[in-house]
């Protein structure tokens, strides 16, 4: 399993990269891997507004369907347009070309308390 080290996690295990002033958000490879082959991806509309610890959008894959959370509020400025048509992508290139969406940060001080890679790999040690 993977969990690249400039990636921040979150406990619903969503990465988060941040680039400049923008954040991208996707699912992490350990998620990709307990929901199975994903089969479907719902995203927002660019300029949406995402809420911190709202559901933002769906992965629904051939064991589960599960909602998408934001870690911090913010307004889209990009979404992931070539998911609905490649959701594998998710399963096959979950930190490049499974990126969901990618937000400009109300505050950048929310993205503080995500977890770093270690602390991820031994969160979900845990579960």
């Amino acid at each position: 399993m993977d969990f690249p080290e400039e990636l921040k996690y979150t406990e619903e295990h969503e990465w988060v990269l941040v680039e400049g002033d923008l954040v991208s958000i996707g699912i992490s490879d350990f998620a990709q891997d307990q929901l199975g082959d994903v089969v479907f991806v719902e995203l927002p509309e660019v300029g949406d507004k995402v809420e911190v610890g709202k559901a933002f959008g769906v992965v629904e894959s051939v064991k589960a369907v599960s909602d998408i959370y934001a870690p911090f509020s913010g307004e889209i400025i990009e979404v992931n347009a070539e998911l609905p048509d490649a959701p594998e992508a998710v399963n096959n290139s979950p930190y490049e070309d499974g990126w969901m969406i990618r937000v400009k940060p109300d505050d950048l001080s929310d993205l503080d308390g995500l977890m770093d890679a270690a602390a991820y790999q031994a969160f979900i040690e845990e579960e």
